[in-house]
């Protein structure tokens, strides 16, 4: 196996050009699973966790190799919280945004919140750079539409956030556990609404017809609180795995969505 380390952006550029189908590492917490089980043998690694330009953090943009440790102190309260739900605290010090995008894992935790907020993905590579919408990223189960060779840079957020945002997820213990099922809430001053689902669908999921019709809503009570659920429940397209049924999955998220939007309305 042949390991790179760059320790600039040239460098990861330089040596994805000579070896386009290097498998990218930042923490590996991810690949590293695959390598131990046998399913992943990669000939070529270049090491990210050098390049200071992609842990770059502002208040628009999160560089793909931010770590979960650090972004567990965001002042955006879903980021925050999403951040603190992944892994075990040597998880959150290895595990990177930019892995969730890589990886694109329905159940990855930080989807639902770069849904939500409708976040756009940089990617750059020798041949020049580009910024896809979260959707047109992301494309199904552990599939996205990075080429060989580009990298992704971060994510950009939008200029004007949302006043609340709240994140939720469920399992089969309190911690160091995938996504039965998980949602981010957003809700701004105006009362537009966002709800995007994880780990309920073939990759992240927005509900948009719950979206409109609590965005309508000034101040929800039971009863718009119960159509919402039940909408977010209808929106979601769930499987039966190993991890949980296609029932459970589809009454949990709905649940999990009216909790995450009771939050953003206190």
């Amino acid at each position: 196996m042949e390991i790179t380390r760059p320790t600039d952006l040239a460098g990861v550029l330089v040596a994805l050009d000579s070896n386009p189908d290097a498998l990218l590492l930042a923490g590996g917490t991810d690949s590293m699973v695959l390598v131990n089980a046998g399913l992943l043998n990669p000939d070529a690694v270049v090491s990210l966790r050098a390049v200071d330009e992609l842990k770059s953090w502002s208040d628009d943009f999160i560089g793909s190799a931010v770590t979960y440790a650090r972004l567990e102190t965001s002042d955006i309260a879903a980021l925050a919280e999403l951040s603190r739900t992944v892994g075990s605290p040597q998880i959150r010090a290895a595990g990177t945004i930019g892995g969730n995008l890589g990886t694109a894992s329905p159940a990855g935790d930080a989807l639902p919140f770069i849904a939500a907020v409708d976040a756009s993905i940089e990617l750059i590579s020798k041949a020049g750079s580009r910024t896809l919408r979260w959707d047109e990223f992301l494309t199904g189960p552990k599939q996205n539409v990075l080429f060989p060779g580009e990298v992704i840079l971060g994510v950009r957020l939008p200029a004007e956030m949302p006043l609340r945002t709240a994140f939720a997820k469920i399992g089969v213990r309190q911690a160091m556990v995938i996504s039965i099922a998980s949602v981010c809430v957003t809700r701004a001053a105006s009362g537009a609404t966002t709800v995007a689902m994880g780990a309920v669908g073939p990759t992240v999921l927005r509900a948009r017809r719950a979206e409109e019709m609590i965005s309508a809503v000034d101040e929800p009570d039971e009863q718009a609180l119960t159509g919402f659920q039940q909408l977010v429940s209808e929106d979601a397209q769930p499987i039966t795995d190993h991890r949980s049924t296609e029932e459970y999955r589809r009454m949990a998220v709905g649940v999990l969505a009216r909790r995450a939007l009771q939050r953003c309305l206190i």
